[in-house]
């Protein structure tokens, strides 16, 4: 059994296209990870609204917005700002450690 807080190696910093969502499985939970802003974040990949993944969407003003519907999620909250969606979808730790992403799935508060 994989401790949940412990951070694990998803991919390589130098992989990651400014603004353009990385789609990644951690422990079977579809994760997706976006540089953007001078940053690195993990939010989960699914939209609250319809069983949609994010990381197929658009990341403008560190918000990733649903492809289907329009929602937008805050990256840095996992918030929702446009509907339909009205719930958050969970955000996940980063660390970077040289050219490796790490993250960890137990939740940031």
């Amino acid at each position: 059994m994989t401790d949940s807080s412990a951070f694990v190696r998803v991919c390589g910093l130098s992989e990651l296209e400014e603004d353009t969502p990385k789609r990644v499985e951690l422990d079977g939970t579809p994760v997706s990870v976006v540089k953007t802003e001078g940053e690195v974040f993990a939010i989960y990949d699914i939209c609250s609204h319809a069983n949609v993944s994010l990381s197929e969407g658009e990341v403008d003003d560190c918000h990733i917005e649903c492809w289907l519907h329009g929602s937008r999620f805050d990256l840095r909250s996992g918030k929702p700002d446009a509907l339909p969606a009205t719930r958050p979808i969970p955000v996940y730790p980063v660390k970077i450690d040289g050219d490796d992403v790490l993250v960890s799935l137990s939740q940031e508060s």
